[in-house]
């Protein structure tokens, strides 16, 4: 039971993933900076000095039922800020790299991937000729 555990924990994937989880929350730390000391005061700024901000109180003179759009707003910028890095830090370059590691190795990354029925078929072509495929030579 432990050796299976081990054999998890060590895989390249999960130690990928928990280095991913790290350095996304250090990111969303500086991304929230941003937001909340460059785009919120920003955003806070439409509608003149008597105007709290991109939202409104639902009762008059109680706090507790403003709607703040603008907090709707940093949080929409926000995710778009992390996608957008993700994507080109993470899985643009990752993408990138398979695509050469495919051509390292003689397959043509623009080639379509063979169906079921294409490899069905081969295989049962390589049964008839009595050459098992698992077996080179």
């Amino acid at each position: 039971m432990f050796q299976g555990f081990k054999d998890f924990i060590m895989r390249g994937n999960v130690i990928d993933l928990a280095v991913g989880v790290v350095i996304g929350s250090a990111f969303t730390a500086i991304v929230t900076a941003f937001s909340d000391n460059i785009i919120n005061p920003l955003i806070n700024s439409v509608g003149g000095a008597d105007f709290s901000g991109l939202g409104f109180n639902i009762i008059p003179s109680n706090d507790a039922t403003f709607m703040d759009f603008g907090a709707l707003v940093t949080a929409i910028i926000n995710f778009l800020l992390i996608a957008a890095v993700v994507y080109f830090l993470i899985v643009a370059p990752m993408n990138k790299l398979d695509e050469q590691q495919k051509r390292r190795k003689g397959i043509d990354p623009e080639a379509e991937d063979p169906t079921e029925q294409e490899l069905l078929t081969e295989i049962r072509d390589l049964l008839a000729q009595g050459k098992n495929p698992q077996i080179k030579g």
